[in-house]
């Protein structure tokens, strides 16, 4: 089990790099997150819905996601509250405090996919949540230790070196765990470092000395690497020098902003998540992502003046994009008459499309294949939605899914909207909807490639920077086994 010292130390990356790196030593392996709050989901092969950095873990075993990846997923809609996910399945709406109780509950789910697992698969590499360290969070864990001791596993803790103070963080956690936790660690992995290992040595013999704990290793700072991130928005801004500008609003509940990791790293493209009080920037296509909590954010979009700066947009001939809930955010009305994200009522929508919105309890969630209705480019992706419209927008859909359609574009072909996440993975539809936007002569850009080839590094890098020996013998696997 992968656990870190901090929120985005690196478990994830980790958790992915070891599964491609098992994977190419011929190791039958599957990634396991017991329970991931996240609001970047992915749709199973069985329907469900999980943490989108276990379906990425997933990609990199060679495998399809199974909702048994990630048992437990919590989808914050509020500061204090979260949607519950088992299994794939919305159980409930939750505050943080009934949910502490609830735990022994989601510790079943948890251990009845493990063990499914197990019966499947020679290795699991688990990851684990935020840190193990969190004091107020210990009684009826299930996501750190709680766990790991459930099943007796081995726990390897990873820290981000290039936050600073990774000797403080690394001997902190450890120091604040229980004696049997201590026990259970078997060493460290310092990421993403950058500088002299000769100046670093000396630190890492004295944590080895302090701690009875072997560092495996120093991964380094990849450069340029991408991964699909599982909550927050990305830190680095890919700063390509692109002419052809578009914004996103960092809405307070965004969802699935991995939608746009494509656009982030298209050489002609310059993306930028717009913060809160941030005024919008002069932009060739706005594009409203998805959101949790659609009406509240919504409201949050009117108070920040985006109303305004989106109707300024379209008269300079400005393109508008919206996906899943800002698809939602782009009719007339939304409703939601049994509370489904928040309070109950109905909300006024921009009205720049014909259409309303009324959400349901039952959540729509699958993979689908079909084309764009602007050029005909084949087009991929998924939807989790509670929401379904319907008005004389929809004539005019914007995307076919074999049977059916989907989303709509506005008679002056200005506005577009989707239920569809992923349409720019992949290199045809995104082609085709940057066209549609105002950039020409659009370059070719492989972006599935781009994240095959950031496993692989993972890879590369566990194999080149960590004790694999050590690695081999924790996983119970010997050189002549492989």
């Amino acid at each position: 089990m992968i656990q870190g010292t901090t929120s985005d130390a690196g478990k994830s990356t980790v958790v992915a790099g070891l599964c491609r790196w098992l994977a190419r030593r011929g190791v039958n392996v599957a990634p396991f997150k017991p329970q991931n709050m996240a609001l970047n989901s992915a749709v199973t092969s069985d329907g469900g819905e999980i943490g989108r950095a276990q379906a990425v873990q997933a990609m990199a075993c060679g495998l399809e996601p199974h909702t048994d990846m990630n048992p437990v997923l919590l989808k914050p809609n509020s500061d204090v509250g979260a949607q519950v996910i088992i299994h794939g399945r919305t159980v409930v709406n939750m505050d943080a405090g009934v949910y502490h109780n609830y735990k022994a509950v989601a510790l079943k789910a948890v251990l009845e996919s493990h063990q499914r697992l197990e019966s499947q698969y020679q290795n699991i590499i688990v990851e684990g949540a935020g840190s193990p360290a969190e004091i107020n969070l210990r009684a009826n864990d299930i996501a750190n230790m709680g766990f790991a001791e459930a099943v007796d596993c081995p726990v390897v803790i990873v820290a981000d070196i290039d936050r600073g103070g990774v000797f403080a963080h690394l001997v902190g956690t450890l120091a604040l765990l229980s004696e049997s936790e201590q026990d259970r660690v078997v060493g460290f992995i310092i990421n993403r470092f950058r500088g002299d290992m000769a100046l670093l040595q000396p630190g890492l013999d004295w944590l080895q000395q302090r701690t009875g704990k072997a560092v495996l290793g120093v991964l380094p700072y990849l450069h340029g690497l991408h991964l699909e991130a599982e909550d927050a928005l990305p830190r680095e801004r890919c700063d390509t020098g692109a002419e052809f500008r578009i914004i996103v609003p960092a809405l307070p509940r965004i969802s699935n902003h991995t939608d746009f990791d494509a656009l982030r790293l298209h050489p002609q493209v310059d993306l930028q998540f717009v913060a809160p009080d941030e005024t919008p920037p002069a932009a060739d296509l706005i594009i409203l992502p998805g959101s949790k909590s659609v009406r509240a954010d919504l409201a949050w979009l009117r108070a920040q003046g985006w109303d305004e700066s989106i109707q300024r947009h379209l008269r300079y001939g400005g393109k508008v994009i919206g996906i899943c809930g800002g698809f939602q955010m782009l009719g007339k009305h939304i409703h939601d008459p049994s509370g489904i994200e928040g309070d109950a009522g109905s909300s006024s929508g921009l009205g720049l499309l014909d259409m309303e919105t009324s959400l349901a309890a039952d959540k729509q969630l699958r993979n689908v294949r079909g084309s764009l209705a602007i050029a005909d480019a084949a087009c991929h992706g998924y939807e989790i939605h509670a929401g379904i419209s319907q008005g004389a927008a929809l004539e005019r859909p914007a995307v076919h899914l074999g049977d059916r359609v989907d989303g709509a574009i506005s008679n002056d072909d200005k506005v577009m909207g989707s239920y569809v996440h992923g349409l720019f993975d992949s290199d045809a539809a995104c082609a085709a909807l940057l066209s549609w936007a105002g950039l020409r002569s659009v370059q070719k850009h492989d972006y599935l490639q781009l994240r095959e080839s950031a496993i692989e590094r993972l890879a590369d890098a566990i194999d080149q920077h960590l004790d694999t020996e050590q690695l081999l013998a924790l996983l119970e696997l010997g050189e002549t086994s492989l």
